[in-house]
């Protein structure tokens, strides 16, 4: 009697504990829901509120027909390399809402906590033994509480709150990469169908999503059926055809007619920058990128609890790191410039760090209970701390004034003629909200680009190149303006000023000053 009670409690306990971490998680991402989504990486944001909005105008029947043009056409000028289907879903709950931005982000959020759910009962069916061998043991709780931590790393590091509430495909792409290592998980605790079929159909849709996803899946599942199967037998299995076809299927069709894209994709990104793979600095800050964005302390975590998991285990997280690594050399300049370029690590992480956590708490509870207090307050700091770095940003900046501010520069700006812009976010704020689209002068990321592909030229060329056709050139960025010295000083000599105020100025390029 009396072990049931304490059992019948513990179990209560850790229930609320996961009550209380999914609650905070969810709490850290809708706080400031309906301000502007500028607060990470704006550009990407804005391309899917512009594909959206085309979708939404296209079906909305009561709009006018030029209207509905030009939103559909600013739609489909952005570049779209994945399938829209984060922007879809958006566009046909704004039929129901109207056009709110910050419903892509309840999409995310929810895709994001889902993806939790199946962090914490991966984490603890990695930790169990036998496999699916649960008994209600001291062991069972202490499994309990180190998937407990596992999630809560996933819930509240703040690079994870801020990147999963966007409006990008990579928290719906993150979603299926963790479904699709349950499902792995699963299939080599029993190879059967189900789960031969679930993981190749989760796999699929998570590189459909994205197809840097199939780094991480593929290497995930070539880790799982090798050590499940071993070399002999693993080519005579059907199940890992149908895997294999299951996860491939869905991207080869959405390519199929694509196929220049995909290459051009590769061409600029991988093979251009692939030098970058002779250089140590290259190494050198990608680890200082990561660290940044996971703690450097966790990463060591992680891979430490690679080593120390157990074989079955391993080898899932071994396949995913592995995965993560050969991704990163073959988008090199990304590794070291794009955050949200390695969302993916973020469940990585969380799930490795599952077997330290184990190892440490089950030292902890030998303590005396002053002690497990002691480290239970340090734990509640650690988790106030981050959960603090998770809001900041959204608490100190407010972007709410951010269309109204833009749709003043599109006022002013003259119609007779085209319009070269040195503008925030690839011109997509002014696209958005004001509802005029620039050609854009490249900015310093694109030229240092040149710089790597060895493209640069002389700067009078250059600039006569890059304005041909051009009436007007428009600068809204002067933190870029005053950086770029040459075109500040070739505008400013050659050129007449139409218009100037104290968040634009508008350069002729009619008229050459004498």
């Amino acid at each position: 009697m009396t072990y049931s009670i304490k059992a019948n409690r513990t179990a209560l306990i850790f229930g609320l504990s996961l009550v209380a971490i999914l609650t905070l998680g969810l709490a850290l991402r809708l706080y400031d829901l309906t301000d502007q989504p500028l607060e990470f990486h704006p550009t990407r944001q804005l391309r899917g509120a512009l594909i959206a909005r085309g979708m939404y105008y296209q079906m909305l029947p009561s709009v006018d027909a030029e209207t509905r043009e030009t939103a559909v056409s600013f739609g489909e000028s952005t570049a779209r390399i994945e399938p829209p289907i984060l922007e879809r879903l958006v566009a046909y709950t704004y039929l129901l809402t109207g056009e709110q931005l910050w419903i892509a982000r309840l999409y995310s959020i929810l895709f994001w906590t889902v993806g939790g759910i199946f962090v914490y009962l991966l984490a603890r069916r990695m930790l169990l033994a036998p496999p699916a061998a649960e008994t209600a043991s001291q062991g069972s709780g202490l499994i309990t509480a180190s998937a407990l931590v596992s999630l809560a790393y996933y819930l509240v590091l703040p690079f994870a709150v801020q990147a999963s509430r966007t409006f990008q495909p990579d928290p719906l792409m993150v979603m299926w990469i963790i479904l699709t290592a349950y499902t792995l998980s699963r299939w080599s605790e029993a190879p059967n169908w189900k789960w031969a079929i679930l993981s190749g159909i989760f796999a699929g849709l998570a590189v459909l999503v994205k197809a840097v996803a199939g780094y991480i899946v593929a290497g995930a599942a070539v880790a799982v059926v090798l050590n499940t199967l071993g070399l002999k037998r693993f080519w005579r299995d059907p199940q890992v055809y149908a895997m294999a076809a299951l996860m491939v299927a869905p991207t080869a069709l959405r390519y199929m007619n694509r196929g220049s894209l995909a290459s051009e994709y590769v061409t600029n990104w991988t093979v251009a920058l692939s030098h970058l793979l002779l250089e140590p600095g290259f190494y050198v800050r990608w680890l200082g990128f990561v660290q940044n964005l996971v703690g450097l302390v966790m990463l060591v975590l992680g891979l430490v609890g690679v080593v120390i998991s157990q074989p079955r285990s391993r080898a899932l997280l071994l396949g995913l790191w592995v995965g993560y690594f050969i991704y990163g050399l073959t988008l090199p300049y990304q590794m070291f410039t794009h955050s949200y370029y390695h969302l993916q690590l973020v469940p990585i992480v969380a799930l490795s760090i599952a077997p330290v956590a184990e190892i440490i708490l089950g030292r902890v509870a030998q303590e005396r209970r002053i002690w497990q207090a002691f480290f239970v307050g340090a734990l509640l700091i650690a988790l106030a701390n981050a959960s603090w770095q998770g809001i900041f940003p959204q608490f100190v900046e407010d972007h709410r004034a951010e269309p109204a501010h833009w749709q003043a520069v599109a006022a002013q700006l003259p119609s007779d003629g085209k319009i070269i812009a040195l503008t925030q976010d690839y011109g997509f704020p002014l696209m958005y909200y004001g509802w005029r689209k620039v050609d854009l002068w490249p900015n310093r990321g694109e030229q240092k680009l040149m710089k790597l592909r060895g493209s640069e030229k002389e700067f009078a060329e250059y600039f006569q190149k890059q304005t041909e056709g051009k009436s007007y050139f428009l600068v809204t960025s002067f933190s870029q303006f005053n950086m770029e010295t040459d075109l500040k000083q070739f505008l400013s000599e050659n050129y007449p000023v139409l218009a100037e105020e104290e968040d634009f100025i508008i350069f002729d390029l009619r008229n050459s000053s004498p």
